[in-house]
């Protein structure tokens, strides 16, 4: 999010609202998908406005890896290791540890189990990764600030069809391969080969040069991007739903990030979003710019305000799914966006946490 905008002090002074835009869509888009609840009966309509929401906003996260990539491995980008070493991987590394922390002291606390033991045993948890479920995304992004120099090695030095090839190889092991392996006949399969594909973490780093390809060679017509939309959108939807009705319970399968369905969509929703021209209304770019710098904050404390809702009984089981995860996640997105300004004037918590 922005966090990873910090990784030098030289960076150009105009902001690139298209990826301020994408960045603003896809923060609104994970409380989307932690707001949507499939405790429902299976194929009604309840749990089907809740597979539809969620398909919508899948791409999310891997979109939050297409725009650091687009931003930090180009060219222009200047990159100091002592800076990214020194400063921006420690600053990921405590504001994970400290939420990471904060979350569990929190479920210690209105669990009635905040004990000194509990919080020994909550500490250690916190310290061997085993933290609040949304903060995988922090884990990851800690692999994918330590290759930022390699891939920039690749990026700034592989020609377009060298790109294109690398591209092939992520998009076929990273992405395909996990998303058939469960399926006849790949399900067959044995020995070595299953270790072909490439797990979620590593997967990500695709997703970081992707954002950075697309952006640096844009599809010149803007319906392919359309067409990877719509397509993701009913791969991720209709294979949801299918699967799901016919199993008797939720297939989350394509609804995972390095899905196939989930690729298309986040880079044809990317496309869109990075052929947006800047526009003349200041207020409008300011707005974006603003949710843009905030969704770091926002992706952190958003699950805080989950929490107190439900434990008030505010949910979306009180209004059809189709109606309540937009009103519920508008209503934690507002939240959440006033602490930013908040925290972002306490010393230490807005250098460090936010």
């Amino acid at each position: 999010m922005e966090r990873l905008g910090e990784l030098d002090t030289n960076i150009k002074s105009k902001r690139d609202y298209s990826i301020d835009l994408l960045k603003s869509i896809a923060i609104i888009g994970v409380i989307v998908i932690h707001t949507c609840s499939y405790n429902y009966e299976i194929a009604s309509l309840n749990w089907t406005g809740s597979v539809f929401w969620g398909s919508v906003v899948r791409a999310s996260v891997p979109i939050f890896f297409m725009c650091s990539g687009a931003s930090f491995l180009s060219s222009d980008q200047p990159l100091s290791i002592k800076k990214l070493f020194g400063k921006s991987l420690p600053r990921i590394i405590v504001a994970m540890l400290v939420w990471a922390l904060f979350y569990k002291v929190f479920h210690l606390a209105f669990g009635g189990s905040l004990t000194l033991a509990h919080l020994i045993q909550g500490l250690k948890e916190v310290l061997l990764f085993n933290q609040e479920f949304h903060l995988y995304y922090l884990q990851i992004l800690v692999m994918v600030y330590l290759f930022l120099p390699i891939s920039r090695v690749l990026t700034q030095n592989a020609s377009q069809k060298e790109l294109q090839y690398l591209l092939l190889l992520w998009f076929v092991f990273g992405i395909i391969y996990p998303t058939l392996i469960s399926f006849w006949p790949f399900n067959l399969m044995s020995g070595i080969a299953i270790q072909y594909k490439i797990n979620m973490t590593y997967a990500a780093i695709g997703y970081s040069i992707l954002g950075f390809y697309l952006k640096q060679y844009p599809i010149n017509n803007i319906k392919w991007y359309w067409v990877l939309s719509l397509g993701g959108f009913l791969f991720v939807f209709v294979g949801t739903y299918y699967i799901s009705a016919n199993n008797g319970l939720l297939y989350t399968g394509f609804l995972e990030g390095m899905s196939l369905g989930v690729a298309l969509l986040a880079a044809g929703i990317f496309g869109l979003g990075s052929s947006l021209t800047t526009p003349d209304n200041e207020l409008l770019r300011k707005s974006i710019a603003f949710i843009s710098k905030a969704s770091f904050c926002i992706f952190l404390t958003h699950m805080f305000f989950i929490y107190l809702l439900r434990m008030n009984g505010l949910s979306v089981s009180i209004w059809p799914t189709i109606i309540s995860i937009p009103l519920i996640t508008l209503l934690i997105f507002t939240y959440s966006l006033l602490l930013y300004p908040i925290l972002a004037r306490i010393p230490v918590v807005n250098k460090w946490l936010i």
